[in-house]
């Protein structure tokens, strides 16, 4: 009887368990649908974007608590219309929001290769409520698709910092920047700065630099260079110092006893690829096929290469001719006159009686005129006689001016003590060559 009844209990306690468990799935899969989960797969994404984790409750001001953020890359040919009809966005809503955008920031304008951020609904029909486009690193375009739509611009926030940069020659100028930390910009301002006064090309191994400088950041990310506060090189002993200083005018360069780094003006007109033919008497004309005076400097150059004023002047010429092309001719002072010769066209606001300022740019390389191919003819004049302007002297840029000294020099020292203070920091080459040597001699 006990038998037969410990195998009854046994049963019962079987079926029981049974029970349970069923109505636990049940109950589970009950929960998952009230939940609004779904067992069907999601359509797939291009392959440019992908849906991310919310980092934070609010993205471009934007709270996501009810959101799915998902961003992705502009592809070549895609248009806004292309991406928001995937979520859930009518054409005729497309078009309603381009028409509210033209004066904001017009769709016509997104390209290809930019980021953007896609905010929808977390519902099955997923539907857009944000598109925001950033057309650079420093702003971005919200575009509202909610209602009656909406959309605005917005710059973000630029951070300056002051930063410093030691290093010491090791190869060229550029790899020795690079190797310390530096930026191709800083080997750029460097060149613009000591190009009159030290021939960069000629920096010897164990040569040093220091640099102070400004850096931009947006969200503690690296997006340029500002203003090189001063800059610092000891080339074969000899210290040189190129400390920044604002006269009234913007910041200009000086050595540590105040004179001018810069000439008054400029060496060359515009960036060339070779000078193709100098300031001579006798030159065989290509184009008249004579022999005649030249009495200008030819710098060749790509079509549409820009052009700059040596030095601040007045226009007295900006016209057309037979022989000469576009050209125009600036007055600078009562010494200097400069010409620029075979344009294939003026600057923006280039005409006569304008101001313009060194390194200002008034036109852009051509062919006009009697030439065989684009280039620049320069031609400068001193004291009304036209001269060689590869083997003129030009003056100097003013000093410090008398008001401004006690300030500068004040300024300079505190430079100078700063810059005595920054060490060399060795690079990772030097970090590994170091490695190597101590290895080699312990084995």
């Amino acid at each position: 009887m006990f038998k037969r009844n410990k195998g009854l209990f046994i049963l019962i306690a079987l079926s029981f368990l049974i029970f349970i468990s069923a109505a636990q799935t049940l109950n589970f899969d009950i929960s998952r649908v009230l939940s609004g989960s779904q067992t069907t797969a999601t359509p797939k994404l291009p392959v440019v974007q992908k849906e991310i984790k919310k980092l934070a409750p609010v993205v471009f001001g934007i709270s996501t608590d009810s959101l799915t953020i998902v961003e992705g890359t502009i592809n070549r040919g895609e248009s806004i219309s292309d991406i928001l009809t995937k979520y859930n966005i009518s054409p005729t809503m497309v078009h309603n929001l381009a028409q509210k955008a033209k004066p904001v920031f017009n769709v016509r304008r997104i390209q290809s290769r930019r980021h953007y951020v896609l905010l929808h609904s977390l519902d099955s029909a997923q539907t857009a409520q944000y598109f925001i486009y950033e057309p650079s690193s420093t702003e971005y375009v919200i575009y509202d698709l909610r209602g009656d739509l909406a959309v605005t611009r917005h710059e973000r926030e630029i951070k300056v910092v002051e930063r410093e940069l030691a290093g010491e020659i090791k190869g060229s100028l550029y790899e020795s920047v690079l190797a310390a930390g530096g930026s191709a910009q800083m080997v750029n301002q460097l060149a613009d700065v000591y190009g009159w006064r030290l021939n960069l090309n000629q920096l010897q191994p164990g040569d040093q630099f220091k640099l102070i400088f400004e850096e931009k950041l947006v969200n503690n990310t690296t997006i340029g260079y500002g203003a090189l506060k001063a800059a610092f090189f000891e080339h074969s002993g000899q210290p040189l110092y190129a400390i920044g200083f604002d006269q009234g005018k913007g910041i200009t360069y000086f050595d540590q006893d105040g004179k001018s780094f810069k000439k008054a003006f400029l060496k060359e007109p515009l960036e060339y690829t070779r000078i193709s033919s100098r300031y001579t008497m006798n030159r065989f004309h290509p184009v008249q096929k004579r022999f005649k005076a030249h009495l200008g400097t030819d710098f060749a150059a790509p079509r549409g290469t820009p052009i700059r004023s040596v030095g601040d002047g007045v226009i007295l010429d900006a016209a057309y001719n037979f022989g000469n092309g576009y050209f125009v001719k600036i007055q600078h002072n009562k010494t200097f006159t400069t010409q620029y010769l075979h344009l294939s066209r003026f600057a923006k606001g280039i005409r006569r009686g304008r101001k313009v300022t060194q390194g200002q740019t008034i036109g852009y390389v051509g062919s006009t005129g009697l030439s065989t191919g684009p280039h620049l003819c320069y031609r400068l004049w001193k004291n009304g006689k036209q001269v060689d302007a590869l083997r003129v002297k030009l003056p100097l840029a003013d000093p410090i001016n008398k008001k401004n000294q006690a300030t500068f020099f004040a300024n300079k020292e505190l430079i100078i003590k700063r810059m005595e203070a920054m060490a060399i920091t060795p690079t990772k080459s030097d970090l590994l060559a170091s490695e190597k040597a101590e290895t080699s001699r312990k084995s």
